[in-house]
């Protein structure tokens, strides 16, 4: 991966843009609400995804492969930090001295004369930003957005409003989180991840103390998660409202009935209390939608109507997403890719399959992270009936000696319910044979995973 150089100065004007990544959620975000200012677009990608060909439907030019002739002659060329450092197009970029911009430089161009919401967190920040977004949209407000995934009633995960509110999803994966001019700071959880860049977790907790400090008006924060509670400690001469299930929390959630399809709950706030049902399953979506209750109420939205409007959400793509059944087995998908993710998707689902076995594809992500949480991952996917783990989506990283997908499920107690198939091409028809009716088969993943779903349809078939 490469260094995110932040003292790049921020052109101006843009001009004609061209993004090295152009797929990625957030860079496809930037990218639809550039050509919407009238911004000329090119980029390229790996593959030919279905972000790449709705930029493609509002006129950008999008080449496939990464080869210096796709550069073009832009103005700017935006990346992201999960760029290998010998791509041509970036390395021409820089010889021609091309201003060369992070994607949270670029994202903080288009937020800079707007209330920034700022969503941060280990998990749930893209649900978070969802919530916040279409809840928003019901009280009469046209927020811009740029979130990290499709909201499913949208069909889009950016927007160009005309209201002065501008909702991201802030990316502490690299510390750019901290380049925006934030208004307001939501912090889901600081649950450690992101090691490989941070050293520590002291110090990924110091990064999201400063990104709360940086907060003008106020910061929304967990009063449950334990890096939070440390993260909050930190925190200095700053409005706070907590949420969570703590007696002394803010926005206080109870009566969680996560059994069905639905997620209801209860909210206390400010001596009243709120009752809601979300139309997406989960006790981690209840929990979201506190925090983003604590962003609309802490931004002086009636709190009724606030519920109300969360209440609408009907999910983001990648976040248990069924994409069709075959032979009367459902087949889900998500994006959950560190240990609490994935222990909070299992549980979910398992609410939702019934008496129905749940049989997870799993695709572990980074060798980094594998190896660092090979046991904890064992440990949530062991709460599905059957577990298919494939080896590692390497994403921006080398691979490192003897760090494979056997990690992981050689750390399962019961080695019968685990299946490690290194070979992608095999990994459907063994899937497929491990379910019958009335299961549920979920891949699971933030790599290529999702793009397997269809060959499991079709093996299901066979």
């Amino acid at each position: 991966m490469i260094k995110p150089d932040f003292t790049q100065a921020v052109p101006a004007d843009l001009g004609t843009v061209h993004f090295v990544g152009i797929g990625g959620s957030g860079m496809s975000g930037i990218a639809r609400i550039l050509l919407g200012m009238g911004h000329k677009v090119t980029g390229s990608d790996l593959r030919d995804t279905s972000n790449v060909a709705a930029l493609r439907e509002l006129g950008a030019e999008i080449f496939i492969g990464h080869d210096a002739k796709h550069l073009g002659n832009p103005d700017t060329v935006v990346v992201t930090s999960a760029l290998w450092p010998t791509n041509p197009e970036y390395l021409l970029a820089k010889e021609r001295g091309i201003p060369v911009i992070h994607r949270s430089q670029a994202l903080a161009y288009l937020t800079s004369k707007r209330e920034v919401i700022a969503v941060a967190g280990a998990h749930g920040k893209t649900t978070c930003t969802g919530m916040i977004i279409t809840a928003l949209l019901d009280l009469g407000e046209d927020p811009s957005f740029v979130n990290g995934g499709v909201i499913a009633a949208l069909n889009a995960s950016s927007a160009s409003g005309t209201g002065n509110l501008f909702v991201i999803e802030a990316d502490e994966s690299d510390g750019s989180f901290l380049h925006y001019d934030t208004a307001v700071a939501l912090i889901t959880n600081v649950d450690a991840d992101h090691l490989d860049h941070y050293g520590s977790e002291e110090a990924f907790e110091a990064e999201f103390a400063r990104f709360a400090q940086g907060a003008k008006e106020f910061i929304a924060i967990s009063s449950d998660d334990p890096g939070a509670v440390r993260v909050s400690r930190l925190i200095k001469d700053h409005r706070v409202l907590t949420f969570g299930r703590a007696d002394d929390a803010t926005v206080r959630l109870f009566d969680v009935d996560a059994s069905g399809a639905r997620v209801s709950f209860a909210i206390e706030f400010e001596g009243q209390t709120y009752k809601a049902q979300l139309r997406v399953p989960g006790e981690h979506n209840a929990i979201n939608a506190a925090g983003a209750f604590a962003v609309l109420v802490g931004l002086g939205f009636d709190p009724a109507k606030s519920i109300s409007g969360i209440e609408t959400f009907g999910g983001t793509e990648r976040r248990f997403e069924l994409h069709g059944e075959s032979r009367g087995v459902s087949v889900y998908d998500d994006f959950a890719h560190h240990p609490t993710e994935v222990s909070a998707a299992i549980k979910a689902a398992r609410a939702v399959v019934g008496s129905g076995k749940l049989i997870t594809v799993f695709q572990p992500h980074l060798y980094s992270r594998t190896r660092l949480m090979a046991k904890e991952f064992a440990e949530a996917l062991s709460a599905s009936d059957q577990v298919v783990v494939l080896d590692i989506y390497a994403a921006r990283e080398d691979p490192e000696p003897g760090v494979t997908g056997a990690l992981v499920s050689d750390a399962f107690k019961n080695q019968a319910q685990v299946h490690y198939v290194p070979e992608w091409n095999d990994v459907p028809a063994v899937a497929a044979s491990l379910a019958s009716e009335g299961d549920f088969i979920m891949t699971m993943g933030c790599g290529d995973i999702y793009r397997m779903v269809p060959e499991l349809l079709e093996a299901l078939e066979k």
